[in-house]
């Protein structure tokens, strides 16, 4: 077997198994549209918060439920003490935009 074979035997084996793998996402997809309908149905029923940004601070967890004073809580003249504080500003809200 000379090593041009091998490689187009690699190259078949590979080709199938990407076929697989397009065909898992399709069969994959239709199947997680209804988990996600049925987790959507729950966040609008039970009025949940905003998605969870940064495990940190309150007030970076939940940008929409902090107020301007949130970081210096401790403190007002208290410097930022959490490193996703500096990563993201104040909510629109709040900006006054």
């Amino acid at each position: 077997m000379r090593k041009s074979d091998v490689f187009f035997i690699w190259i078949g084996v590979n080709l199938v198994l990407a076929g697989f793998a397009l065909l898992h996402s399709h069969t994959a997809k239709t199947a997680g549209l209804k988990e996600i309908r049925e987790q959507a149905r729950i966040v609008k029923e039970l009025n949940l918060t905003d998605l969870c940004l940064f495990t940190e601070a309150r007030y970076t967890r939940h940008p929409s439920q902090a107020d301007r004073h949130a970081p210096f809580q401790d403190h007002p003249m208290s410097l930022e003490h959490f490193p996703s504080g500096t990563m993201m500003g104040p909510p629109p809200m709040l900006r006054g935009n």
